[in-house]
């Protein structure tokens, strides 16, 4: 629920307020005054401006009058949004006249706020409306829909909205329907359905009304969908705007599909659709992260106006694919540019470095935050760092990083940690960090599964089936591994030894056919990473039908002979899949490019670009 508004707001009488002013100065002074007022704060573009109108507001005596109030609160918001709460608190009293337009502005302002504080209250103004005996107008609710899908958890206040806008007779008014698929989808997964509902009520004769429900979708993780929704679309002939088509190349990225990404960038050149910054750092993003990195710079490249996010983008897109040193280049070269970065081109860089095991190129970038740019590393840049040295084998270190922290670690550097320790056999230490973890955070399933891990890398069975009894006894499930690859337009999804494709009898012929060919190559499956207590022969079966290779031997069977190969995987890609694949490249002479959960791996004639370092 939003915080409650100060009780002298609240103390409003249920009547209709009379809108004649409490003026000190006769009519006509009290008009110019108003009118001067007005022009200082359309003016108003710096914190001393906003203060200075509200001076002369006070030595006016106009500090009752509505439409200089709503000015005052929308200037405030705007140009100084730190005085919008102490100035609401301080102004709007009983003797304010209360109307739609005032109210309005106020849940807009504080929805808009960069102030948490500020976004929780926005939707408390609606109530005093009503006790006001006030109308709402159309305006109202799609300000009250947006400040209550702000509202973390609490989905209750949305749903009361909803059922205000269906009383007083707006729900079916388009704006209103638009801004509720928007709010409804940014509740969950779980309330996907009821912004389905509206948008199947509404006519669908706006790209708007399409693009709520595409970035909908993708907002829930239902990436497919959003393109599907897409397709229909096209077929309604309902022309795609820009935020339409920022909408599906974010799908295009989650799912991986290098296609689709690019026919929308096809589609942008033949039909005339305006190259702006926005939408030209989203087809950078979507073609990094379904694999294309140069096809990415090639946009960068292209791009008359840069801003910070787009050099980000593009150093972000490097260092996925553990180009390191090129991702520092081009941070580089955006300082040359006069371009200052901000702490999110920081993280860009770190994670360059890291992914690259450049140490000391790392370090130097940390140290400049602070002494070059006066920004204060945030916890991300604290990970960057825990995982660079993790990744580097220097352990001990990377654990005297966390103990120097300022904050508090958070799991995902403790989870780094023990990745770490995992990677370079530091399991004691691994199973202490995990075990205070659990102790911490006993509801995350990674948790669970760590410690599970690390007793199965010790053969310690009996404790191993102790922690998955624990998991089940909580209701707490692994994610299982999933592999998606994109041919012919359509996504195909695989999880290990699933049997739900069409194509599946075919699929594991095949995979046993690969299994074949790399043992003739002298592969040897790294039973170790089968964390069963299995004989070898039933742990190398086990390894054969992890979904990745699921997936590639999907792609072999329907593509010709030398034809890229692309999974996007949810997990990290274990090390004898990446063993495995890299003797696929060689010996069915592909070139195999995997985006796992951290980085792209690119094999190729039996080598991968990461050099073995993930």
């Amino acid at each position: 629920m939003p915080p409650p508004l100060p009780s002298h707001v609240l103390s409003h009488p249920r009547r209709r307020f009379s809108t004649a002013p409490a003026w000190r100065y006769p009519p006509s002074a009290a008009r110019a005054a108003e009118q001067h007022c007005l022009r200082l704060l359309e003016r108003s573009s710096a914190p001393a401006a906003v203060l200075q109108s509200l001076a002369f507001l006070l030595k006016s005596g106009i500090h009752a009058n509505p439409l200089v109030l709503t000015r005052l609160f929308a200037s405030s918001a705007s140009a100084a949004p730190a005085l919008l709460e102490p100035l609401v608190a301080a102004l709007l009293g009983p003797s304010v006249p209360i109307d739609a337009f005032l109210v309005n502005t106020l849940i807009r302002a504080h929805a808009a706020s960069p102030l948490a504080s500020a976004r929780l209250r926005a939707a408390a103004f609606f109530p005093l409306m009503l006790r006001s005996s006030v109308l709402p107008n159309k305006f109202t609710f799609p300000f009250l829909l947006k400040a209550c899908a702000a509202l973390p958890g609490s989905p209750g206040v949305g749903l009361q909205a909803h059922a205000a806008a269906l009383k007083f007779g707006f729900a079916t008014d388009q704006y209103v329907s638009n801004t509720l698929i928007h709010m409804y989808s940014c509740f969950g997964g779980e309330f996907l359905g009821d912004a389905r509902n509206v948008f199947d009520r509404m006519a669908k004769s706006s790209a708007v009304t399409w693009s709520a429900m595409i970035g909908g979708y993708v907002r829930g993780g239902l990436s497919s969908d959003a393109v599907g929704l897409f397709r229909e679309m096209q077929a309604s002939g309902v022309w795609p705007d820009e935020v339409t088509v920022i909408g599906v190349l974010a799908a295009a990225a989650d799912l991986g599909a290098l296609e689709l990404a690019r026919w929308v960038g096809r589609f942008m050149e033949r039909e005339g659709i305006g190259k702006s910054v926005t939408l030209c750092n989203a087809l950078i993003d979507a073609l990094a992260k379904c694999g294309d990195v140069d096809g990415a710079v090639a946009v960068f490249q292209g791009m008359e106006e840069r801003t910070v996010v787009s050099w980000t983008s593009v150093i972000d897109a490097l260092a996925m694919e553990g180009r390191g040193k090129e991702a520092v280049a081009v941070f580089e070269e955006m300082k040359t540019a006069g371009v200052r970065p901000d702490d999110v081109a920081f993280i860009g860089v770190l994670t360059a470095c890291s992914h690259a095991g450049m140490v000391d190129e790392g370090y130097g970038y940390f140290d400049s935050m602070k002494m070059e740019y006066g920004i204060d590393p945030k916890i991300e840049h604290y990970g960057c760092m825990v995982d660079m040295f993790g990744r580097a084998g220097m352990v001990e270190r990377a654990m005297e990083f966390v103990h120097m922290m300022p904050m508090k670690p958070n799991p995902i550097i403790w989870r780094t940690l023990v990745a770490a320790c995992r990677a370079h056999g530091r399991l004691e230490l691994g199973e202490s960090v995990t075990r205070n973890l659990l102790n911490e955070y006993p509801a995350h399933e990674a948790n669970y599964v760590m410690l599970s891990n690390v007793y199965a890398l010790t053969q310690r069975w009996e404790e191993k089936s102790e922690i998955r009894r624990e998991m089940s006894k909580r209701g707490i499930k692994k994610v299982p591994g999933c592999s998606l690859v994109e041919l012919d337009g359509e996504v195909h999804e695989f999880i290990a030894g699933d049997e739900s494709h069409p194509q599946w009898k075919e699929i594991y012929l095949m995979v046993e056919e690969m299994a074949r060919e790399l043992r003739r190559v002298g592969h040897i499956s790294a039973t170790s990473e089968v964390l069963l207590d299995l004989d070898e022969e039933d742990k190398e079966g086990a390894l054969q039908w992890h979904s990745e290779k699921l997936a590639i031997a999907f792609v072999l069977l329907r593509t010709t002979p030398g034809t890229q190969v692309r999974v996007v995987k949810n997990l990290r890609v274990c090390s004898d899949c990446h063993a495995a694949i890299k003797c696929i490249s060689l010996v069915y002479k592909r070139e195999i490019i995997v985006r796992d959960r951290s980085r792209f791996h690119r094999f190729k004639n039996g080598c991968c670009s990461c050099n073995d370092f993930w």
